[in-house]
């Protein structure tokens, strides 16, 4: 991990960068390295802010301002609700709250399994077919509670059925 995370750091040109431009610096990096891994790591925390020569505190204060940024594991399906006005409208919030029953996990986590993390958008830009959830990237609108069960019940099974079979069910 630590190759990639030097190789990222090394994207940012701070040599002879002013404290403002290095401060700067600090959300960009914070993407790049939860594009590379999926989360950000807390070492790595520490790391941007040496690299960077900011203080510790900032870069936590950045990373954990943004709701973007995961400081676990994101599970192998990724679940997202969106919480828009629309959305909200129209029952997410208690799609969320089943959810966080189903999974037995919060806002943020991951199962202990990792098949499954759950998180949450202000808006997907998708009001049309509120309520959203995305799965694996995958916009599922107008979803209600049974939909979403069945969704995630097919993802076990899949996951459960190996990836040869899983492939076939696809198909």
């Amino acid at each position: 991990m630590s190759e990639q995370v030097e190789r990222i750091l090394s994207e940012f040109q701070t040599g002879g960068a002013s404290r403002q431009q290095r401060m700067g610096y600090v959300l960009p990096a914070l993407q790049r390295v939860q594009r590379e891994f999926g989360y950000i790591p807390e070492e790595v925390l520490h790391r941007v802010a040496d690299f960077l020569g900011v203080a510790e505190a900032h870069v936590y204060g950045v990373a954990t301002f943004y709701s973007q940024f995961r400081f676990s594991p994101p599970g192998r399906h990724p679940i997202t609700v969106c919480r828009g006005t629309a959305c909200h409208v129209r029952g997410s919030a208690r799609l969320l709250n089943d959810l966080r029953k189903r999974l037995g996990i919060k806002v943020g986590e991951s199962t202990p399994d990792r098949d499954f993390s759950l998180d949450t958008i202000a808006c997907f830009g998708s009001c049309a077919l509120a309520p959203v959830v995305v799965i694996d990237g995958k916009v599922q609108g107008r979803m209600n509670r049974t939909k979403l069960f069945k969704r995630i019940d097919a993802l076990t099974a899949q996951q459960e059925a190996g990836p040869a079979e899983a492939q076939e069910t696809q198909q």
